[in-house]
């Protein structure tokens, strides 16, 4: 079967890979007023994978992990702290900036973002992170997590030559179209999937205003929420 994506809105995503895992990236779902309902329930999941520590990410990583006793992965200080909460106490599933971690077949490199990461009661739970995801098959997906644009994106593009980006593009909390054109630009990859919009008031970026912006080449892939694509 093909590597396919599904975007739950905001920036929440399935990648179902090609060997047949099934990944949650920033499982925001109960709450999430974008994500479809019949999607509110998994009905599987091998392997949960987080950014940074803002309720509107982290979501339903707790249940799920307890549900399907899957690994989740995530920033050092974000894991431990979800040790807390209930998740199995194992260093191998915190990473931190240039770490590569491997489970269900997909392999996990954390890389910089520009954000803030913090939990309830405004605890600081580290430093915010995009992800490299590489599952099985050779496709490479960039998801650049909660971020304005940086230069050393070009260094993202430079290191793992990736095939899909997803990049916010909501404004106001993260980088709007304007600068996701230019992150486009910066990380080379040829397909880009938007994300963090269309769900609160204040994202007022669209799809629309970036494909405007993207350079020449680059193709934009706007599923619908609870749609999916074909990487």
């Amino acid at each position: 079967m093909p590597t396919t994506l599904t975007w739950l809105g905001h920036a929440t995503f399935r990648l179902d890979t090609e060997a047949g895992s099934r990944v949650y990236v920033d499982p925001f779902l109960t709450g999430n007023p974008s994500c479809p309902h019949a999607e509110r329930d998994p009905e599987r999941c091998d392997l949960v994978v987080l950014t940074h520590g803002h309720g509107d990410h982290v979501g339903d990583t707790v249940a799920l992990a307890a549900r399907f006793d899957c690994p989740v992965v995530a920033p050092v200080e974000l894991r431990g702290w979800l040790v807390g909460k209930g998740l199995s106490d194992d260093p191998a599933q915190a990473a931190n900036k240039g770490g590569t971690v491997e489970f269900a077949g997909v392999r996990i490199t954390l890389t910089d973002a520009n954000h803030s990461s913090s939990g309830e009661g405004n605890v600081y739970l580290g430093e915010p992170c995009g992800l490299v995801l590489r599952p099985e098959g050779g496709l490479t997906i960039y998801v650049a997590g909660d971020t304005n644009v940086f230069g050393d994106m070009a260094l993202i593009k430079r290191l793992y030559e990736p095939d899909v980006a997803v990049l916010p593009i909501g404004d106001h909390y993260t980088m709007g179209p304007h600068e996701a054109a230019v992150a486009a630009e910066l990380v080379g990859a040829p397909r880009v999937v938007p994300s963090h919009y269309g769900t609160f008031p204040l994202l007022t970026g669209t799809p629309d205003a970036l494909q405007a912006l993207l350079p020449a080449g680059i193709e934009l892939l706007v599923p619908a929420p609870g749609e999916t694509v074909e990487l």
